[in-house]
């Protein structure tokens, strides 16, 4: 039985979105946040710290610690990423910089994945859209491509995907492997050795990465979608014993990769199902609403016109392996407490959702996408500006003030090359709002084209005009400094209560030896993390230890440290 598709697509709505333009655009979304700044807290810091440890061998590699203290997440992959970069880095690149490139790099392969992802299932036959009496229709290859434009951009549009997609933390390793194996499930139809490496790269970095529950999920449910792709029922025997053969050697995989996971103690029972109050499951509901904005309503709009491709005997492989994809990243995020972290992992394929909704959109739906987002992308532009100008003038004092009270002590500073990057950035903008508003635009992702440039644009224009204040709030660099001035640079410093990203800014910024508060003080200087009025906690013995200064953080006083010197 032939299902009938909701999709109404000309060969003039499949035009690609031109690749200068696509490859400019991720470029800037990549590289922007990686570049220019210090460790942020804190489990951007933390990391690091993991990082340097094992760079310097006083950590084991099969086990990554902070001062002898084991990470939270249970993953070794990211860790080592970043240990090899820094083990491999030159004189003259800082280390922090170093650690940074094979997590943009994760990034970039998010996106290509993603890219190429939403092309394959795509490229299904039951994903086509409707055949017109006289031709005419989208050929193919061309609806494929133009799908696979809207699919990347929807990721990039993505709200959530911003500050966590440029940390240098487990959560980015996870994505780029989950995606990794996204596009190796939707490609498997149509190639052959490239999806197979990329299902075991897939499947065991994200174990390795701490999540090896989800890799086990995504694979053995992938493993059933692909033996039940009614897509491939009227092959011929030895083409269904094939598809048999992946089916099974995806979900040993799956196995494979949680046995690895397992021999490295890995596996952490984390599950914290949520409670019956409203208050937490309105938590929940929020950070999915603005989290995945705005690829959500798109993909919800998807299920509901292509339901019969995904209700029938005959699953499709287009809507029913995102779908999967989706539905196990939100079972992690309630039920995990890095709700947000866990939520990242469905991006990719809740934008191939998104995607898929696109030939279905009515001309008013795309209207009101657009102008929603023209306003609220150039309301956020105008602010970023206007509080820069804030910064560099003192008008409007306003902002001015406020600043100065969020953020006291930091003094502004101007650099041309990044006053230039964002007026370019900015001018793109006005081109790309121009663009779009011309009536004369068919392409079937133009609905897209706003939400992704201008959730790049905020980017962009936060990582550049306010790089300096975000740094300023977000880094422990100026708490370390101050600390280790007053210290005049001691080669031992003991530590009570400090967190792990102070613990790793000390460390790999401050670089002094920290250890543990011993009831024998071996060190002439100790850092505590004071009691919430400021004062010192009972632990520390004052016949011993006198208090030599309270060193606030700029921004938070929750990260204030007081530092003592043995009597």
């Amino acid at each position: 039985m032939n299902i009938p598709t909701p999709a109404i697509v000309t060969q003039a709505g499949a035009r690609r979105f031109p690749r200068w333009a696509l490859l400019m655009l991720c470029c800037a979304y990549v590289l922007s946040g990686f570049i220019g700044r210090d460790g942020w807290k804190s489990a951007d810091m933390a990391a690091l710290g993991y990082m340097a440890e094992l760079a310097q061998g006083s950590s084991n590699w099969w086990s990554p610690t902070l001062m002898g203290v084991p990470t939270d997440n249970p993953a070794v992959l990211p860790y080592w990423l970043g240990a090899w970069a820094i083990q491999l880095a030159p004189a003259w690149v800082d280390a922090d910089f170093m650690v940074r490139i094979p997590f943009g790099l994760l990034l970039a392969v998010a996106m290509f994945t993603t890219w190429y992802g939403t092309y394959y299932l795509a490229r299904n036959p039951m994903a086509q859209p409707v055949a017109f009496a006289f031709g005419g229709e989208a050929l193919p290859a061309d609806y494929a491509r133009a799908m696979a434009d809207g699919g990347l951009l929807a990721f990039i549009a993505c709200l959530g995907l911003a500050q966590l997609s440029h940390e240098t933390t487990p959560a980015l390793s996870q994505l780029g492997f989950a995606s990794l194996f996204f596009y190796a499930m939707a490609a498997l139809p149509y190639r052959k050795t490239g999806p197979t490496v990329a299902v075991a790269a897939g499947l065991i970095g994200l174990s390795l990465s701490g999540a090896p529950t989800v890799a086990l999920l995504l694979g053995s449910g992938s493993a059933l979608l692909h033996y039940l792709d009614r897509v491939q029922m009227d092959q011929d025997a030895a083409t269904a014993r094939r598809i048999a053969w992946e089916s099974a050697a995806i979900a040993i995989a799956s196995l494979l990769a949680l046995a690895l996971a397992v021999s490295l103690n890995l596996p952490r029972w984390k599950i914290e199902l949520p409670g019956a109050a409203w208050t937490e499951w309105s938590g929940y509901i929020q950070l999915l609403i603005w989290f995945t904005w705005p690829a959500w309503p798109l993909a919800l709009w998807t299920l509901w016109r292509w339901r019969h491709q995904l209700l029938n005997r005959r699953i499709s492989r287009h809507v029913a392996l995102p779908a999967w994809f989706v539905a196990v990243c939100l079972m992690s995020t309630i039920t995990t407490g890095s709700s947000d972290r866990s939520l990242l992992l469905a991006l990719p394929a809740m934008a191939t959702l998104a995607a898929f909704a696109l030939p279905t959109l009515k001309r008013q739906v795309a209207a009101l996408i657009d102008w929603f987002t023209l306003l609220f992308f150039s309301g956020c532009a105008f602010i970023i500006w206007v509080v820069w100008i804030a910064m560099q003038t003192g008008v409007p004092a306003q902002p001015a003030a406020n600043v100065a009270r969020l953020a006291p002590g930091f003094e502004a500073s101007f650099s041309l090359f990044t006053f230039a990057v964002a007026s370019f950035a900015t001018l793109a903008w006005g081109w790309l709002v121009k663009w779009r508003v011309g009536r004369h635009q068919v392409a079937i992702w133009k609905s897209l084209v706003l939400p992704a440039g201008g959730a790049a644009l905020s980017w962009l224009l936060l990582m550049t005009l306010w790089m300096p204040l975000l740094n300023y709030a977000q880094s422990y660099t100026a708490l370390v400094q101050r600390a280790t001035t007053q210290m005049n640079a001691p080669v031992c410093v003991e530590t009570l209560g400090l967190g792990q990203g102070q613990i790793a800014a000390f460390q790999f910024y401050g670089k002094v030896q920290l250890k543990a508060m011993q009831a024998k003080p071996s060190c002439p200087w100790l850092l505590v993390e004071p009691q919430f009025d400021l004062s010192a906690p009972a632990g520390v013995d004052l016949t011993v230890w006198s208090l030599q200064d309270v060193i606030q953080h700029s921004a938070n006083a929750g990260e204030s440290v007081l530092l003592f010197k043995q009597n």
